[in-house]
């Protein structure tokens, strides 16, 4: 049940593509909770998607932009303002694409322009938007900031590839720019380490679905859905977490802490 606890804010939206998407939910409970947004998602993910059909739902506005693009961050900020009527109070950034992982290169063999690409689209993107946000004097004081990430920016998951890179780069920038933005304007930045989602994204690594199945035995709570990491997101953005800034947050059911579990344990037990 809803309780409006974004009565009255605006916000940013990056990332929804189909119902699968962690943003489209957000999205949706965003809404729920009383927000309102503009969604945005590069210009090709908008052909492959149904964004449309996201901002009929939720009586919002699609501005088509790369997020890897500077003129396309700016124009983004400046309609944003415009269409919401104010400053922005909560950003999600739910953007991460790997052309190598696309292709099929291992970790050891990379296409080092497509590395670049990697750590442009899904990391580099959150400096741009945040640095143009500040210039521009974008986003409200005591504004939100969420980005998602995933453990293997500090574990390794062989089939995760370069995107393990881009993480640890996301989650460097959210450190980073949390303070800067903090001092500036109280504006608080966080990332949110999910737990492996059947998501468009998340389909396109090799191994995932026994993957989801291992950390879900991994999982005291077993793996969180897309649906409660939008719960969680929505309470990043509302002003009960104001003080919560520059952290890595896992939302795994306890994956990120457990060595073992006895499920886990019990599997590799001869008969």
């Amino acid at each position: 049940m809803a309780n409006n606890i974004l009565k009255g804010k605006r916000g940013i939206i990056f990332g929804a593509l189909n119902e699968k998407s962690i943003a489209w939910k957000v999205a949706e409970l965003a809404h729920a909770e009383g927000a309102e947004f503009v969604l945005t998602n590069a210009p090709i993910a908008m052909r492959m998607g149904e964004i449309n059909e996201l901002a009929k739902k939720t009586n919002s506005q699609v501005i088509p932009a790369d997020a890897t693009s500077d003129e396309d961050i700016e124009n983004l900020i400046d309609q944003s303002m415009e269409i919401l009527g104010g400053k922005i109070d909560f950003i999600l950034h739910s953007i991460g694409m790997s052309p190598n992982v696309r292709k099929g290169k291992h970790y050891t063999d990379l296409n080092y322009k497509f590395y670049s690409q990697s750590l442009d689209i899904s990391a580099t993107s959150l400096h741009k938007i945040l640095s143009t946000s500040m210039r521009k004097d974008a986003i409200s004081e005591w504004g939100s900031v969420i980005a998602l990430t995933y453990i293997a920016a500090q574990r390794i998951f062989p089939d995760y590839n370069d995107m393990a890179d881009a993480k640890s780069l996301l989650e460097s920038i959210s450190r980073s720019f949390g303070y800067h933005y903090g001092i500036k304007n109280k504006v608080r930045i966080n990332t949110i380490s999910q737990s492996p989602t059947a998501t468009t994204a998340g389909e396109g690594i090799k191994g995932f679905n026994e993957f989801v199945s291992f950390s879900d035995k991994m999982s005291p709570l077993g793996n969180a859905s897309a649906e409660a990491c939008a719960e969680y997101c929505i309470s990043m953005f509302s002003d009960y977490t104001r003080y919560v800034t520059m952290q890595n947050l896992f939302h795994d059911g306890g994956f990120s802490s457990t060595g073992v579990t006895q499920e886990v344990i019990d599997k590799f037990t001869e008969e």
